[in-house]
């Protein structure tokens, strides 16, 4: 009952429609506001959290490399190291996190070899600390539409549309324009949680017209 009060509090399900429980205490509304606002610190208290519970059932701690896969550590030692770790803990959460949302498949094409899967930030990871580990800033894509993306080749509307360049549109590459011009207008599908957040949808599409204005 306690989780399904703090789904009262969660967007991604009041948004649907559906409601949740209405007995969210104001310390529930305190504890969503202060971990929703942070997610590098919610991110890291997660993981400590995981690896003493390992630890007290003597199972092995592990930490993911920069494509989910498990590394053992031994020594957790010395800050550097320390940096490492939280720093690949939060990459993975992240990626973890997309992914599983938009249910393993690229959002635009459909790929699901998780090989050539990117969580992809909507807005830059350096643009924007307080939002890099926030999975509504995060799409699934393929790693070209990802590397199209994130070179602001193409954006989204607010109703989730491919909006093309016009330096795609242009592009007099073969290989280009089978990809990328039949998405032109196409609707992404939708994650069954964190919806792309449409203030860095915006942030996106601004920056590609600013980018490409003279295309």
């Amino acid at each position: 009952m306690k989780l399904v009060n703090f789904a009262s509090l969660d967007p991604s399900i009041t948004n649907t429609g559906r409601k949740g429980l209405s007995g969210a205490s104001a310390l529930d509304r305190e504890i969503w506001d202060e971990f929703h606002a942070d997610w590098e610190r919610l991110t890291v208290e997660c993981e400590e959290l995981r690896r003493f519970l390992l630890q007290e059932h003597g199972q092995t701690t592990s930490v993911p490399d920069e494509i989910g896969n498990e590394v053992t550590l031994t020594d957790f030692t010395g800050e550097t190291r320390l940096a490492i770790v939280q720093q690949r803990v939060k990459q993975n959460f992240f990626r973890r996190a997309v992914l599983a949302s938009y249910r393993h498949r690229c959002c635009i094409s459909g790929v699901s070899d998780s090989r050539l899967l990117v969580a992809s930030h909507i807005v830059a990871w350096s643009a924007d600390k307080a939002n890099r580990l926030n999975p509504s800033n995060g799409l699934c894509l393929s790693a070209i539409h990802d590397k199209a993306f994130d070179s602001h080749l193409f954006t989204l509307s607010n109703d989730w549309r491919v909006i093309l360049s016009g330096r795609i549109k242009a592009s007099k590459d073969t290989f280009l324009r089978e990809v990328f011009w039949p998405i032109d207008g196409k609707q992404i599908e939708m994650p069954d949680r964190f919806a792309p957040d449409l203030t860095f949808i915006a942030k996106h599409r601004c920056t590609m017209l600013e980018l490409h204005a003279s295309d």
